[in-house]
């Protein structure tokens, strides 16, 4: 039987992005095995029937731990001779290629859920990151697996690699037996208002994501603070929370100060995202940064408004005046104008939310980008 070793940072990512790829490669008859820092999802993941081995993998550049890293990287990738060293997410697709190919992995395939350079950084920064992108792209990658367009468009510009080797995958979800709001009983609506505290009739704008900065959370508790004294129904759904491990700890101590507002709901970490966007009436993500942001598929599947960033990413999932609006990044003004336009209109609101449903049908179907995939992996292990 073939092996795959799945590599990314932490285990919210297998369990949040990579686990439909994982169970369908079994299902397929693939000895799969995933790599990353246990958070404390290991035992929950294991209980799946899923591999995970854990290995520390520090999000940032530190040259000590990731030299670790990639040692122990290594001696897995050796001790298991994997086919196929499939990597994930910036920092651990790095050390990870590194480890492959110092090992002899006969087939590296890197899936960029976004690249790290983005048009908000400095020229320095911006040109820093992409190098060292393309050269790892270009030198120690057989196979490059786009999930945004705008960055398959620029590898096949840039000449990342050859052309051949450029796949774009799109992202996906299951949006029949999951992200399907026919499947959410009014009860059960009912039910999860009561829990959180939130009275039928308001107007629920929801944001699904980590609590960082570059989210954009700031700005939109800012413009929301403002929406509250125009219309006091309104309320802020913000489903997620900050990890120990994140980089950017000193905004989740500004951010516990913000958020002492009534209005304001924050349930933490939660797995019943289908049920929460079903009581929210807008999605909002002003990230600065974005990949091609799943939890906007989410709510799109779930027939909501969208309002997101005018950045990479956003703009292949929201598209002006027929989903959602696009905002400029950091704008509280722009973002406060486009709240309150969908408050006040619930005949836009329905409008845009089921054209989101319509476009998510046709480019966001999880089926289609597993199966782009899996073709693949057929390919390259002869299956």
């Amino acid at each position: 039987m073939k092996k795959i070793l799945q590599v990314c940072a932490i285990d919210l990512s297998i369990e949040a992005l990579l686990k439909p790829l994982i169970q369908a490669l079994t299902k397929e008859g693939y000895i799969v095995h995933s790599a990353c820092t246990d958070t404390g999802k290991f035992e929950a993941l294991r209980q799946q029937q899923l591999t995970v081995i854990n290995i520390p993998i520090k999000r940032k550049i530190s040259l000590w731990s990731n030299l670790q890293s990639v040692w122990n990287l290594y001696q897995l990738i050796k001790k298991e001779k994997y086919d196929i060293v499939h990597v994930h997410t910036p920092i651990a697709a790095i050390l990870g290629r590194i480890a492959a190919k110092l090992a002899g992995t006969p087939h590296i395939i890197y899936t960029a859920h976004g690249f790290y350079f983005h048009e908000g950084m400095s020229k320095y920064q911006y040109r820093f990151f992409y190098f060292l992108e393309k050269y790892f792209a270009r030198y120690a990658t057989d196979w490059l697996l786009l999930q945004s367009r705008e960055d398959y468009e620029l590898c096949l510009a840039e000449s990342f690699k050859d052309k051949d080797k450029i796949i774009h995958i799109s992202n996906g979800i299951d949006i029949f037996h999951k992200f399907n709001p026919v499947l959410i009983e009014n009860e059960v609506k009912k039910e999860i208002r009561e829990e959180l505290g939130i009275e039928e009739g308001s107007i629920v704008f929801s944001f699904i994501g980590r609590f960082v900065r570059e989210k954009g959370i700031f700005e939109l508790i800012e413009a929301f603070h403002r929406i509250k004294q125009e219309f006091p129904f309104a309320r802020l759904l913000m489903i997620g929370d900050s990890l120990t491990s994140e980089r950017d700890q000193e905004s989740y101590q500004r951010l516990k100060e913000m958020l002492n507002d009534e209005a304001i709901i924050t349930p933490g970490f939660r797995k019943d995202i289908p049920e929460l966007l079903a009581i929210s009436d807008v999605f909002v993500l002003p990230s600065y940064r974005e990949g091609l942001p799943r939890s906007i598929i989410e709510a799109m599947a779930m027939e909501k408004p969208i309002i997101a960033t005018n950045i990479r990413g956003c703009r292949e999932e929201v598209f002006p005046e027929e989903n959602g609006f696009l905002v400029e990044k950091a704008d509280v003004e722009d973002l406060y104008k486009k709240m309150v336009l969908l408050c006040t209109d619930k005949e836009k609101r329905e409008k845009f939310g089921r054209c989101s449903r319509k476009i998510v049908e046709e480019s966001f179907n999880e089926e289609k980008v597993i199966n782009k995939q899996l073709s693949l992996f057929r390919r390259l292990t002869g299956e």
